[in-house]
């Protein structure tokens, strides 16, 4: 009976967290909903009260589609469903006009609607567009028909509508981008500290987990620079929020150190994990400078999560940094067989990273590192 009872309790609390969670995707997604809603709506009424226009199904429908791309591509995608649309009823209607309608002159209308649409664009969008558009003249479109050719209308209609919605009721310009670095770093920061423990025990197999973990991270870095696209497409096309622009510059430059400090910890982990295979260790200076790193990283992704990356304890990270900074020279690793070097190299890269992810330039953040060249480029800075 307590086993039931604890299982049960068990199973509550996941059903609690993950309804939790379900609320909070809904409230953060809430602004979203809202915009497409407004969208949708707006546009079947323009179309319909100002076109003339009986039932303007695209027009919500381009609006919708318009709203749900991201990565700051929305202006030119709007633009190319009014293409794909004008092409694709343009060549449906030519075409069903003379071979009729049926199987085969389907096959045959969306090759060439397809064919044109290759030759026209690269795009994906503009093609499916142009298939869509011609299997909708064989089908529910009689060739001629004038709702045919309001259908390029209202996808200008939709795409317009879309665009005034972003501008009106806009985003904030860092909340998604914010999350999604901090989702990077904290991915990062996880495999920093399993790879210091693995190293710490000599446990090759430990590390398998985390590179596992962090080959995957593609999709995260895609998420992340997709994201900050839209941070600036928002700005861009909103006056509400002209004056955020120097604040999402600012951001955009930390996106390519963010990149490069989850690549370099993927190689540690795969050093690290040839390293212990082989039977060789590191020093224990090593291990606490990947510790540090993975501290530091993870404090970092908080501040992101929480909207705060520029807050007070930054100073205070950096000062953590150049230490470790510091202490990666070459006598950590004195000794060491060619996988700890690496390590090491790696680990200094990592510590550059940060430094610009906290907002120095890479001058300067590599001026924190200890000399490993009898005349480096970037001489250790003098306080």
């Amino acid at each position: 009976m307590g086993k039931r009872t604890t299982a049960t309790v068990a199973q509550i609390r996941k059903l609690d967290d993950s309804l939790h969670n379900r609320a909070l995707r809904v409230r953060r997604n809430l602004l979203s909903i809202v915009q497409v809603a407004i969208a949708a709506g707006l546009a079947f009424y323009i179309a319909q009260r100002f076109f003339g226009h009986s039932v303007p199904f695209f027009a919500p429908m381009a609006a919708v589609i318009t709203l749900g791309l991201s990565g700051g591509a929305r202006l030119r995608r709007a633009f190319e469903l009014a293409l794909g649309c004008s092409v694709g009823v343009g060549l449906g209607d030519l075409l069903i006009y003379n071979i009729g309608s049926g199987h085969w002159q389907i096959a045959l209308a969306v090759a060439v609607s397809l064919a044109v649409a290759s030759f026209l664009s690269g795009s994906q969008l503009v093609s499916n567009q142009v298939a869509i558009g011609s299997i909708l003249i064989a089908t529910i479109m009689p060739p001629g028909s004038s709702s045919g050719f309001e259908r390029p209308i209202d996808a200008l209609i939709g795409g317009a509508v879309a665009i005034l919605v972003i501008a009106v009721l806009p985003n904030a310009p860092l909340s998604a981008g914010r999350r999604e670095v901090s989702k990077v770093l904290a991915l990062a920061a996880s495999v920093l500290e399993d790879v210091a423990e693995a190293l710490a025990r000599r446990d090759a197999q430990a590390i398998e987990t985390a590179l596992a973990l962090v080959r995957g991270s593609q999709t995260n870095i895609n998420a992340m620079l997709e994201a900050a696209k839209g941070s600036k497409e928002n700005v861009a096309v909103s006056p509400l929020l002209w004056a955020a622009r120097r604040r999402v510059d600012s951001f955009v430059r930390i996106l390519a150190p963010v990149d490069n400090a989850i690549r370099n910890t993927r190689v540690l982990a795969r050093r690290a994990q040839v390293l212990l295979q082989d039977g060789d260790a590191v020093s224990e200076q090593q291990i606490a400078i990947i510790s540090d790193l993975s501290l530091v990283t993870n404090r970092l992704a908080e501040l992101y999560a929480q909207g705060h990356s520029e807050a007070q304890e930054v100073p205070e990270l950096v000062h953590t940094l150049r230490d470790v900074g510091a202490r990666a020279g070459l006598d950590v690793a004195k000794g060491g067989v060619l996988s700890a070097q690496v390590i090491l190299a790696q680990s200094r890269s990592i510590t550059v990273d940060l430094l610009q992810v906290c907002g120095m330039s890479r001058e300067s953040a590599v001026a924190q590192l200890a000399p490993t060249s009898s005349s480096p480029a970037f001489p250790p800075e003098v306080d």
